[in-house]
């Protein structure tokens, strides 16, 4: 790639499965300390006996190679264990955002076909995967628990719960652990040695124009590639490393700094939620070398703590902060703080398993508070235009094309949607707006596609709207986007009522927030008579300037 310094021939390809990942860190470094998280660390021996132990307990409960297992869980240990121990059968892991609501849950079970969900039993103000499994399965209490029989997800025949706490429904933490006894560690190795690195490794769950998410297949090969490509070749993880990042471990951005770490037989510290003190704390009690924190809400809260000035960042050498969205003074602030900490931003989507550009050290570093970063070896990006195909001059914005070893492998149960997405050449059209500078840097200007993004999270129009729709008041439902400084958009929302009774926008709010994740419910609801109007389309474009004017926004 023109501009970036990078010596390709240099470059081996190292693939493998995630079980294996972990195991050759382990060969290398078995004492070293692999995960950090508050109240909690473990070596890299630590991690496999767990690993193994949770893996016979799946194998023990009838999880089989290909089965579809669901990961409920806030981040920390026992997510990545999870994670690996059910690699290791051969099982492919759903990962399940933990702000679902309820029938986002159900959705999931059944579209996916999950046989198992893996959960705890926390209760906070953030998670309790127990009462919201149990509304999105109202017969679950009533089942067997070793053979589930839930009307709106036939498949589903466990619900594994570690912790303490006994529920209806649930195999518990006392039943696993006795499952788990009876398998020992030989036939566990017998199935690792089975998995193929083009076995799907995991399913993503990733919203689009239609009104439910669609589950990106994401293969062994894609996921550990992806970690190594950035690890090793781009952001030159060493041994010692120390990568940090509070962002939940069900989004795979996050998954591959942890990842990273592990191929390198580094260590990973996170958060299962997020929060401004701790992580000031972490990153200098840690003596943290790299930073994966590209979403704008959890640099600006860390920013505002009142530790920001005391804390010392001088072990960072590098951070992920894709400032070029970001507003001026946010990457000020870390040019003050951290002269000397290389930030990079990053371009991606979990079509190609999470990321597609990003900077590097062969880079004028300047342009990492700039752009968004060149592709990783073995990557490829185009920019054309939408109609013709045609690749578009240098600085020319036009449609992201993307190919490479890392694309998914298709939509879950949805051959005509992977289709539309990926050519017969292999490209995967993102309807995403780019362009592409002198330097190979890549920049990000919007979506072609009915999509939102709220604080870091993809936000389908169409799924709001659907839920919108389903209350007996609302005819129609419009979702457009506003800018937010905080959260870089926000959803908004305009109705058209149906005449079959009476809901003010407070109601609504409220019935979207006990359906969607909380980043997906309207901050302002307006009402409508007439809707703005093309030949044949609802021109929303006019309905967000309306709004903007309003509230006196500007992009």
């Amino acid at each position: 790639m023109a501009g970036t310094g990078e010596n390709y021939a240099s470059i081996r390809i190292d693939a493998t499965t995630l079980g294996d990942l972990l195991l050759k860190a382990w060969d290398r470094f078995p004492d070293k300390e692999a995960l950090v998280f508050p109240g909690e660390r473990k070596t890299y021996d630590a991690v496999v006996q767990s690993v193994l132990h949770r893996a016979r307990g799946f194998h023990a409960l009838g999880i089989k190679r290909g089965d579809h297992v669901g990961i409920l869980l806030p981040s920390g240990i026992e997510f990545v264990e999870t994670l690996f121990a059910l690699a290791m059968c051969g099982a492919i892991s759903v990962l399940m955002n933990a702000r679902y609501k309820a029938p986002e849950m159900a959705y999931v079970a059944e579209n996916a076909d999950l046989v198992a969900i893996v959960t705890n039993d926390e209760k906070s103000e953030h998670v309790d995967f127990v009462a919201r499994l149990s509304e999105a399965f109202p017969d679950l209490a009533a089942s067997e628990a070793v053979a589930l029989k839930l009307a709106n997800a036939p498949k589903l025949a466990r619900m594994i719960i570690f912790g303490g706490d006994k529920a209806g429904g649930f195999i518990d933490q006392g039943g696993f652990d006795a499952a788990a006894a009876t398998i020992d560690d030989a036939a566990i190795h017998q199935r690792r040695l089975g998995v193929r690195v083009r076995d799907t490794a995991m399913i993503l769950y990733t919203s689009g124009t239609s009104a439910n998410p669609k589950g990106c297949l994401l293969s062994h090969e894609a996921v550990t590639r992806e970690a190594s490509n950035l690890a090793r070749n781009r952001w030159n993880f060493v041994e010692d490393e120390r990568a940090w990042s509070p962002l939940p471990l069900f989004h795979v951005a996050a998954m591959l700094a942890m990842l990273g770490a592990v191929d390198v037989g580094g260590t990973f510290i996170g958060q299962p939620h997020f929060d401004a003190g701790e992580s000031l704390r972490q990153i200098e009690a840690e003596q943290v070398t790299m930073m994966f924190l590209p979403f704008v809400t959890f640099h600006q809260a860390m920013i505002a703590h009142p530790d920001w000035d005391k804390t010392d960042m001088s072990s960072v050498r590098l951070q992920n902060s894709c400032f070029a969205f970001m507003p001026e003074r946010v990457g000020n602030a870390y040019r003050d703080k951290a002269p000397n900490m290389l930030q990079v931003g990053t371009m991606g989507m979990t079509e190609a398993t999470g990321i597609v550009t990003t900077g590097g050290y062969a880079m004028d570093p300047a342009l990492g508070l700039q752009r968004l970063g060149y592709p990783l070896p073995g990557i490829e990006v185009r920019i054309v235009e939408t109609e013709t195909g045609i690749e578009v001059p240098l600085g020319t914005r036009g449609e992201i094309l993307v190919r490479g070893y890392n694309l998914f492998d298709g939509y879950y149960k949805d051959a005509a949607k992977t289709a539309e997405a990926i050519d017969a050449d292999g490209w995967y059209h993102t309807e995403d707006i780019g362009s592409v500078d002198e330097s190979g840097h890549v920049m990000f200007h919007g979506r072609f596609k009915d999509m939102l993004k709220v604080g870091g999270e993809n936000v389908a129009a169409a799924e709001v709207e659907a839920v919108l729709a389903s209350h007996p008041a609302v005819r129609l439902a419009q979702v457009v986007g506003l800018p937010d400084e905080r959260l870089a958009e926000i959803p908004a929302a305009f109705i058209e009522p149906s005449g079959e009774g009476h809901a003010d926008p407070d109601e609504l709010i409220a019935y979207t927030k006990a359906r969607l994740a909380s980043f997906k419910v309207p901050r302002h609801i307006r009402f409508v008579d007439e809707w703005p109007m093309s030949a044949s389309k609802i021109q929303k474009f006019k309905l967000r300037g309306q709004l903007m004017s309003e509230l006196g926004l500007k992009d």
